[in-house]
């Protein structure tokens, strides 16, 4: 574990580098999705004590990346087919006033960060195969989400949507790892920066509501597939 093995330096607070360093485990995928968090292990590797793990855990469970399962155990989040439907209803109504927001307010560097995002993203997938990991595929992402949002010059959009976005890398590591394809960003990208870069705000909202739409569709198949294929699993372990 990467993240983990690292003892935390001491200049913010304990509490807050521990959080920090939980946070980043799960959302990078080094935590996967349905790890057991043992709060001996996480301290032992942290070199810290109880305390802080106990906390930081508190914290993530609040923000919903933690959950507590049914014999007690506390888990990295798992989200259903329901969680991602409804994440993506919600990224979908933001987004379409992200990109509309922005046709009005993006300004020249904020185009150029975007052009080159755009750029690198089809630079490094052109080649075969590509030198990028699932989560530096979705970083690759999130940034340029992260840069349509900062366009809008809406501060409070920006904060939403990156709540969102913490709860959708959940998903998108543990679709990606069963199926690296089914995240999409070249063309899809370039028809929305295009859109903003033109400064039409119909074709952009139309733009980005293509891509999240189909999406949500890839996602959704894959967790389902998943779900099947656990319960198919769970089922041969318990023949009745």
């Amino acid at each position: 574990m990467a993240l983990l093995s690292r003892p935390l330096k001491r200049a913010q607070s304990l509490h807050e580098q521990t959080y920090q360093a939980l946070r980043n485990a799960i959302l990078s995928g080094e935590l996967a999705v349905g790890t057991r968090l043992v709060e001996t292990q996480l301290a032992e590797m942290l070199h810290v004590s109880r305390t802080p793990i106990r906390e930081a855990i508190r914290q993530l469970q609040r923000e919903n990346l933690v959950t507590t399962d049914s014999s007690g155990a506390v888990r990295v989040a798992k989200l259903s087919v329901t969680d991602a439907i409804q994440l993506y209803d919600c990224r979908i109504a933001l987004e379409q006033l992200s990109v509309s927001e922005a046709c009005r307010n993006v300004t020249e560097n904020q185009l150029s960060q975007l052009e080159l995002t755009v750029q690198q993203a089809e630079k490094k997938l052109g080649q075969q195969p590509h030198p990028l990991t699932n989560y530096q595929l979705l970083h690759m992402d999130y940034e340029f989400h992260r840069l349509l949002a900062e366009g809008s010059g809406n501060a409070w959009l920006v904060q939403i949507l990156a709540q969102v976005f913490d709860k959708m890398a959940l998903l998108r590591l543990r679709t990606m790892e069963h199926n690296p394809g089914v995240l999409e960003i070249r063309s899809e990208h370039r028809r929305i920066y295009e859109a903003i870069r033109d400064r039409d705000p119909v074709a952009a909202t139309q733009a980005i509501q293509f891509h999240l739409i189909a999406s949500k569709e890839r996602v959704t198949q894959e967790i389902k597939q998943l779900e099947s294929q656990q319960t198919e699993f769970e089922r041969s372990q318990n023949p009745s």
